[in-house]
């Protein structure tokens, strides 16, 4: 199932995807030669792999694109790629920390964060303006109000 908000240019024939097998440091390349979508998925061919015993092994990879690949006008005001909020420090408005994020769910209207607290369980947070205040790249840093009940 795709992640992406772009599969049209992400999918596209003469694509370039690198697939990330578990356990495996260096991730395969790989060049889009056929698309088609079916249901929620996309079913891909690739470039020199012409049979399905080519491609079976990359059942549990993941696809991914090269950053030089992604296009900062795709992107409205408050929005960001995964990649971008994954691994930032979660602060409240006075400063206190309160972990990192460690996911992006996509459950349904509204992603949710998930946030690694040291010594607790993971705190979901949604993708909310009530709750995500402020979203600071450069500082490495994400800024929350924890409404009631977040906790």
């Amino acid at each position: 199932m795709a992640t992406t908000d772009f599969p049209q240019s992400r999918f596209a024939v003469g694509a370039t995807l690198f697939a990330f097998m578990p356990n495996q440091p260096t991730p395969i390349q790989l060049t889009v030669k056929t698309v088609r979508q079916h249901k929620n998925f996309y079913l891909l061919s690739f470039a020199g792999r012409p049979s399905i015993n080519d491609v079976e092994r990359l059942k549990t990879a993941v696809l991914k694109i090269d950053d030089d690949q992604l296009q900062a006008d795709d992107l409205k005001p408050g929005e960001y790629y995964y990649h971008q909020i994954v691994g930032l420090s979660v602060v409240t408005e006075d400063g206190e920390p309160v972990g990192t994020i460690k996911e992006i769910l996509s459950p349904g209207a509204n992603d949710v964060w998930v946030v690694a607290r040291p010594g607790q369980s993971d705190l979901l947070l949604p993708k909310i303006d009530q709750v995500i205040k402020r979203v600071d790249l450069d500082q490495h840093q994400v800024t929350v109000e924890l409404m009631e009940g977040l906790d």
